[in-house]
């Protein structure tokens, strides 16, 4: 008996095959994987895929299956515009229409491509196809094939040749969700007091590759698509290869190092409500939520804590600068001064530790003020956002691939002081620092220049660069921001998803979110070691 043979065409929406033309695969049995062996669609560069990852059955257009291959995971949704994480894998051959979307993979890596459809080529022997079928599993099972609605009719001879995969498919799946539950990566989470924030990580800490992994979701999510979009760049999503390596390897280091600490967590439940505040006013103003760890790197959301520079306040605020974006700074008092002082400057003095009027002997003279904004959650805010608004809409740092990290080193070191001061360049700034990187490398953008700087080994404010474009206390900035807040987003999801503003934070929580690799502390937890 003989069967005409059906091929599939899928367009790959993200990875290296999304930058090709549609692939036309050879029915009726077509193998998927990072390894498939001979004939089959190799998916070289996705994480996450198994050699033999998954097959699909094509025997006429309106009978196409996808079918998982042992533990691996196979997700199919109608569309493309999914979240992964909340689509259920499948347990057996499930029929693809025609536009529906196929994930391979864990929900936060691996390969996605829309079904376009099938079409008729050449003639095939039934019995050839059902044992080609069927040789794709070697383990023993029981189960039932599932499927997905479609508006053609499944010939009933088919229906054998699924339920034959679906068979020797399920025992496999079963033990791999049994498997694959939450499991807190060994290490990950409280086990000592710890600090409230650490202000360096050593490079040279090994860093925890199954950790790693699991971090390209939010990494993806909370910068890179932040990124391309500025960038009007495709690839620094699709190919992970363009994202700074380095920089996210001491993510990496210091998501692990603050996890371990009671003292980190402590601190978060304390400032819960300033922290929602915050992500609240960065969504109203289209900016990157991750800004809503820079108050807590800065001050742990403490209102009155004065730095040895007269930076003061949840954000930090030198008071030139809280002048420059608005904040009321008046009628403060100078130690050894009889004289009301306030900022006239838009932008603090070269060397304030030495050339500064309300610094001596390396301390802040400033005793108070009566009138001073910075200690002002909402008006500091503002003035913050702002402030951040300058790098994220400069064109340069945009085409950069890495505008939202550098946005947040800007924070630190500042973006470009030389439109206040007769053009003169501060080296240390974001811009001439980038712009000088640039033209020394013979470069047009280098979405690694953080990371490729990191040349300190510790930060002493100091001023050093150690070879670097940057200072030794901004190499390490950025890369900490960022993984305190990929923490925080552990904690307040798993905590609080009551409450609107971390409800989308729960994609990470559950299921295979990356926050269900680290044993996150509950807040009964926290408190109870907080005495409360």
């Amino acid at each position: 008996m003989s069967q005409e043979r059906w091929d599939v065409v899928l367009r790959f929406d993200s990875g290296p095959l999304s930058l090709q033309e549609d692939q036309v695969c050879r029915g009726p049995v077509i193998r998927l994987g990072a390894n498939p062996g001979p004939g089959g669609l190799r998916l070289e560069g996705y994480k996450g895929v198994d050699s033999r990852h998954a097959v699909i059955t094509s025997y006429d257009g309106g009978s196409v299956a996808i079918a998982p291959l042992g533990p691996a995971q196979v997700r199919v949704a109608p569309h493309g515009n999914v979240d992964w994480s909340q689509v259920r894998r499948v347990a057996g051959p499930t029929y693809l229409s025609e536009g529906c979307s196929v994930h391979l993979g864990p929900s936060s890596r691996g390969a996605t491509f829309t079904f376009l459809g099938s079409r008729r080529l050449g003639v095939w022997e039934q019995c050839q196809i059902m044992s080609s079928a069927g040789a794709e599993s070697q383990d023993p099972g029981a189960g039932a094939s599932r499927s997905v609605v479609t508006e053609k009719r499944v010939p009933t001879w088919f229906v054998g040749g699924v339920v034959l995969v679906g068979l020797v498919t399920a025992l496999a799946v079963l033990s791999s969700l049994v498997r694959d539950a939450a499991r807190p990566i060994a290490g990950l989470g409280p086990v000592e007091e710890g600090r409230e924030y650490y202000s360096f990580v050593n490079v040279a800490t090994p860093v925890n590759s199954e950790l790693r992994e699991g971090l390209d979701r939010p990494f993806a999510d909370f910068l890179m698509k932040i990124n391309a979009q500025a960038a009007e760049d495709k690839r620094l999503i699709d190919i992970r290869s363009t994202w700074d390596q380095k920089f996210m390897d001491q993510v990496t280091r210091s998501f692990e190092l603050h996890s371990r600490g009671w003292s980190f967590f402590q601190r978060l439940e304390t400032v819960l409500e300033d922290y929602a505040y915050v992500v609240e006013e960065m969504r109203k103003a289209d900016l990157p939520e991750v800004f809503a760890a820079i108050p807590y790197r800065e001050s742990l959301f403490s209102s009155r804590l004065q730095s040895p520079v007269c930076a003061r306040g949840y954000w930090q605020f030198m008071p030139e600068t809280a002048l420059r974006f608005g904040l009321d700074v008046q009628g403060c008092i100078i130690r050894g001064s009889a004289k009301s002082w306030r900022p006239s400057r838009l932008i603090p003095v070269t060397n304030v530790l030495r050339r500064a009027e309300y610094v001596k002997d390396g301390q802040c003279r400033i005793k108070s003020c009566a009138v001073d904004q910075r200690e002002d959650l909402r008006a500091s805010t503002q003035a913050a956002i702002a402030f951040l608004r300058e790098p994220m809409e400069d064109p340069l740092l945009r085409s950069s691939g890495a505008v939202v990290q550098l946005a947040i080193s800007a924070y630190n070191s500042g973006y470009d002081d030389s439109r206040f001061e007769e053009k003169r360049v501060k080296r240390g700034n974001v811009l001439p620092a980038y712009q000088a990187f640039l033209a020394d490398k013979g470069l047009d953008w280098d979405p690694s220049f953080l990371g490729r700087n990191i040349k300190c080994k510790e930060e002493t404010f100091s001023n050093r660069t150690c070879g670097a474009y940057l200072y030794d206390q901004t190499q390490h900035y950025a890369y900490n921001v960022v993984a305190e807040h990929f923490l925080a987003v552990c904690y307040y999801g798993l905590n609080y998803d009551d409450m609107s503003v971390f409800k989308p934070w729960t994609i990470y929580t559950r299921g295979e979110g990356y926050c269900t690799r680290t044993n996150v502390p509950t807040s009964q937890q926290v408190r109870q070691r907080m005495g409360l």
